[in-house]
């Protein structure tokens, strides 16, 4: 019933005007701002003004932004299915689009490496509708209706998807010349490798690290933004490659950090896109 319920949803968004689509989203953010408990609200805005060093009122406003931005892209995951391989490029724009496709040439597949910055949704949808062999690892969702929506729309948008706890899958399709997804930007607990982000450590996941050590693959640092019209643009960054030691735990942390640091120098960019609302910093790392 639910899983039917949004797919009627999604074809009467899927009937709005692109200004009628962004408008209700926001209001949808908007109205959905007040419903965040307080003591998640506190610790944003209190992780904010530690990490950019902004105060109280810079910090309460982004942590909004960042909270209303989801019902714009929730609109936009409803819409979807109106995406194809014709008019992707008019919605979303590759930056760097050769980065990945010389990392591809390397004859090893790639690790994709991104986070909860802009509508991550959006990006994997473009970069396969783009062309690349993009497999999504997911998480699955708590609502089965949801998890069912959208992996559906993933797999139309060309996407291969696997659950996180696929590992050998993912070692397997990656050798076959895929690209991996990961999202690495949320606490991890103590599963993680704890790494610099904002100055403080944080308990990081390390698969795209060790996937990319497993099989020398290129590990590519991308994100996605939105733009005023409405439009997004995917930014792809050149790829970086794990310098193997001895040590594997050494090279992952070492690699880990690249990566995260990459990902915090865009999230100063685009503060009030990143997930400001999730606990980075819940793991405490071992006492030194």
């Amino acid at each position: 019933m639910q899983y039917h319920f949004v797919k009627c949803l999604s074809r009467l968004v899927c009937l709005l005007p692109a200004k009628l689509r962004r408008g209700l989203g926001c209001l949808i953010g908007r109205l959905c701002w007040p419903l965040v408990p307080a003591k998640r609200r506190k610790m944003a805005i209190d992780n904010i003004c530690h990490s950019l060093d902004v105060d109280e009122r810079q910090a309460y406003a982004l942590a909004k932004a960042s909270a209303v931005r989801f019902g714009p892209m929730f609109m936009e995951v409803l819409y979807m299915p109106c995406l194809t391989k014709d008019n992707i490029g008019q919605y979303v724009k590759l930056s760097g689009r050769e980065h990945l496709e010389a990392a591809l040439k390397m004859g090893r597949g790639a690790v994709l490496a991104t986070a909860h910055s802009g509508n991550w949704e959006l990006l994997g949808a473009s970069l396969a509708m783009h062309g690349f062999p993009l497999v999504a690892v997911v998480q699955r969702q708590t609502n089965p209706a949801m998890d069912s929506f959208i992996n559906e729309y993933r797999t139309k948008a060309g996407m291969h998807v696997t659950y996180k706890q696929g590992v050998r899958e993912m070692v397997k399709l990656l050798c076959s010349g895929k690209i991996i997804g990961l999202l690495m930007d949320q606490d991890n607990h103590q599963d993680g490798v704890f790494v610099e982000f904002f100055s403080r450590l944080a308990s990081t996941p390390q698969g795209a690290a060790a996937l990319g050590r497993l099989n020398n693959a290129p590990i590519v640092p991308a994100f996605i933004t939105a733009n005023p019209d409405g439009t997004h643009t995917a930014i792809i960054h050149p790829h970086i490659v794990v310098e193997k030691t001895a040590d594997r735990d050494y090279d992952i942390r070492i690699t880990t950090q690249r990566l995260t640091q990459i990902i915090e120098n865009h999230v100063r960019q685009y503060p009030h896109e990143w997930f400001w609302l999730h606990n980075r910093w819940k793991t405490r790392p071992p006492a030194m």
